[in-house]
């Protein structure tokens, strides 16, 4: 066990057993025009995430990969589709799947990312949290008999935060972020009446009633530690489709328990015929726009199926696009509390989640609940205990990331190349901290990349060298 899961009082329950050693060449193809291809003078995504402008014609004389053809046995990139798209083209352009595996984490999920890229990418292995609670399957019903589609990463965490907080203001009987704070753990960790998505409506009006509730939730049986973060998480490893078109493939899943506390009411208020306010800040467009859209279907289906319930609490949903920017999403974020909502769903970003806590929600008594911010800094803010989110923490992400890197893949060495935020350097860290402490590996680069760049050649030969 890990020092990390001691620390943290987890258990792994099940884990990924070690597959296939796959043997790489070990030889650098050259860097031709092809490597360099893009949109001279792409300047950066300004969300805050430092640095300048790349160009094209910078990279074509960047150095890299001066270690003398060797390479290391893993690259494990961190980032979003917007800019994963050009850094697998730019990738495959230079160099042969043989060469490394791959590894990338749950922000580079998108199933058309093959398609976009026009490669296979058979030597990529992917870690997502999973939709692994107890109500996942009425959830997905739920989903699709809606939208006619299977829900995406992250939808089921997106529900089970709007269902929460529905819960958690319709015991509360108030729109008041202190209260409807202090039952956040009253509905979620309680010994009342279960309910999940298939029975949501009767919980709601229990909770209105003053009654005990425990949702027991899509993605985890959604119960919070005193940090106000699952308890419980499970991880999917998993591979694009073996095509060029679409679609990905779960290989196994990783399931860790952990103890639910924090504090929460001696009693549950309640109250009957009044409208609940809830607020919803996620990527609507931006980098995460791909992944956004079907969350924010995913939260709206939990308010329609309260409201078109006889519960006697109307879900008010307001919702605000945060764009995947911390200034957008800080603007967005004073829009719903201006508005009245004191509780929202998200953000869906770390690197937007973290300013808008500190900004917005934490100084105005709004209680956060984030469905796919997974940065380690979540945990620690000093909130006062009002962020919460039902997406682990990348305490565990960087765990199952370096496991599937020395066991599934076995690698000994690796190198990170990570978006320049808190998210990506955060668990670009905490990946190789648990790669040379658990795993005896070695970590050659920790490569820091801007969004939205026009190629991405040069940071690429940066990372692969030693």
């Amino acid at each position: 066990m890990s020092r990390w899961v001691l620390l943290y009082h987890l258990e792994v329950i099940s884990q990924v057993v070690m597959s296939r050693n796959v043997p790489r060449r070990k030889v650098l193809k050259g860097i031709g025009a092809a490597g360099v291809v893009g949109l001279a003078g792409c300047s950066q995504d300004n969300g805050g995430d430092g640095g300048g402008e790349t160009t094209a014609s910078q990279e074509t004389t960047a150095s890299g990969g001066d270690s003398g053809g060797e390479l290391p046995d893993v690259l494990t990139v961190i980032g979003y589709p917007s800019s994963g798209i050009q850094i697998f083209r730019d990738y495959y352009s230079s160099y042969s799947p043989d060469d490394v595996e791959l590894v990338v984490p749950d922000g580079m999920k998108d199933p058309n990312m093959q398609k976009q890229v026009g490669n296979p990418m058979e030597n990529l292995t992917g870690t997502a949290p999973s939709a692994a609670g107890p109500k996942q399957e009425a959830f997905a019903d739920l989903f699709k008999d809606e939208y006619g589609t299977s829900p995406g990463v992250f939808t089921a965490h997106t529900f089970d935060s709007v269902a929460v907080l529905s819960l958690a203001n319709a015991a509360a009987g108030e729109n008041a972020g202190p209260a409807i704070k202090n039952q956040m753990r009253n509905v979620a960790n309680g010994d009342g009446m279960e309910v999940g998505p298939d029975n949501l409506v009767e919980g709601i009006k229990a909770a209105a009633n003053g009654e005990a509730v425990n949702y027991t939730g899509a993605s985890s049986p959604v119960d919070f530690d005193k940090r106000g973060d699952p308890a419980a998480a499970a991880y999917d490893v998993w591979k694009f489709a073996p095509s060029k078109d679409s679609g990905v493939e779960t290989l196994d899943t990783i399931n860790f328990e952990g103890e639910a506390s924090g504090p929460s009411a001696d009693s549950i208020p309640g109250g009957t015929d009044r409208t609940a306010k809830v607020g919803m800040l996620l990527p609507e467009t931006g980098d995460l726009a791909s992944v956004g859209k079907p969350m924010i279907q995913a939260g709206e289906l939990a308010a329609k199926v309260i409201n078109d319930g006889d519960s006697s609490i109307e879900i008010d949903l307001g919702f605000e696009d945060s764009q995947t920017s911390p200034q957008a999403g800080v603007n967005a974020a004073n829009s719903l509390v201006n508005a009245g909502y004191p509780a929202v769903c998200g953000s869906a970003s770390s690197g937007v989640n973290v300013p808008v806590s500190k900004q917005v929600f934490i100084p105005n008594q709004v209680v956060g609940c984030s469905p796919s911010s997974t940065a380690l800094s979540v945990s620690f803010l000093e909130d006062d205990d009002f962020i919460f989110r039902t997406a682990p923490s990348d305490l565990l992400q960087g765990q199952v990331l370096a496991q599937v890197s020395a066991e599934r893949l076995g690698g000994s060495t690796a190198s990170t190349l990570y978006v320049n935020n808190d998210y990506g350097q955060q668990l670009s860290q905490q990946y190789s901290d648990t790669f040379t402490e658990d795993h005896s590996g070695s970590v050659w680069q920790q490569t820091g990349f801007q969004k939205q760049q026009s190629s991405y050649t040069s940071v690429l030969n940066k990372a692969l060298s030693k």
